[in-house]
């Protein structure tokens, strides 16, 4: 789990890379060049389609961990706003497995970030909406303004959350607003059961291995560069190379066989949040499609 550690510290200093926040690098054109001697009548070569611009706007550091200001896509303006992180980032520890936080009171803080990394101000919860490790890994706040009122304040808008399952090849990248970096791969594919020391989580998403998150990055939102989209939340990577436990999860496929990869990443996808989220940020787990662990 991604939570900050002494060691990722250090690595960050000594490679001065907390020097400045990282700010994704603008996508090459790949589109291919027609040689000189080429005749006139050459077809012309379809431009390749934009990547969205990825910046830190919109994303949140917590105390330990990252998050993000989210919205569905059905969400208004004046719906109170939802901070998404992990579940093994909530203040009041790790939910056992099985456990699900709801509608706990919360005044936790977060530092909301603009598109340059700098803090901006700070939003505050009002209640823990729902949080937990069991099939998957997230925490989502309610806060006390609404999306109109930070958007009026701020001048930032809320990132959407994709109401689709996400697909692999997908350019993404990772925007971890603890660390004020950013982390840019695709999605290699989908793990059947993803185990970690005492937990599972379902359909996780799996990073190529550019995506190398540290401590501090759990909460991060991963988004589609394609659509600027959220798609899933970081939450952790196999740092040691030993099988299931702490900080070392494993994959397990439909048959049980158990594969390790040392240094790959994860994520938990977001999709399946959005069915739960109702009028008013409520989240309601009976609504049509909804999926999530209930209490």
């Amino acid at each position: 789990m991604k939570k900050p550690l002494v060691g990722a510290l250090l690595a960050l200093l000594l490679t001065g890379a907390a020097a400045a926040p990282a700010v994704a690098s603008a996508p090459s054109d790949t589109a291919a060049q027609a040689p000189a001697s080429a005749p006139r009548s050459a077809p012309a070569q379809p431009a390749s389609p934009a990547l969205a611009a990825v910046d830190f706007a919109g994303t949140v550091a917590l105390s330990n961990c990252s998050g993000s200001v989210v919205r569905t896509p059905s969400s208004l303006l004046s719906d109170p706003a939802l901070v998404l992180s992990n579940g093994h980032c909530l203040e009041t520890g790790f939910p056992a497995p099985g456990q699900v936080v709801m509608n706990k009171r919360s005044s936790r803080s977060f530092t909301l970030l603009n598109s340059a990394g700098t803090g901006v101000g700070t939003l505050r919860a009002s209640k823990i909406a729902y949080g937990t490790m069991t099939d998957t890994d997230v925490s989502v706040y309610q806060l006390t303004k609404t999306y109109a009122q930070i958007q009026s304040t701020y001048g930032i808008s809320a990132l959407t959350l994709s109401d689709t399952h996400p697909v692999a090849g997908t350019p993404i990248t990772v925007v971890s607003g603890y660390w004020k970096r950013t982390y840019s791969c695709d999605i290699d594919g989908f793990v059947y059961r993803l185990k970690e020391g005492d937990w599972t989580w379902k359909d996780s998403v799996r990073y190529t291995s550019t995506c190398n998150t540290i401590g501090g990055t759990s909460g991060s939102p991963v988004i589609d560069r394609n659509t600027g989209k959220v798609v899933a939340v970081n939450n952790t990577g196999n740092e040691d190379g030993q099988s299931c436990t702490v900080n070392n999860p494993c994959e397990v496929d439909e048959n049980g066989v158990v594969t390790v990869r040392q240094g790959i990443n994860y994520a938990q996808e977001t999709y399946n949040m959005v069915p739960c989220i109702g009028a008013g940020s409520v989240f309601d787990l009976s609504r049509p499609g909804c999926a999530l662990p209930k209490p």
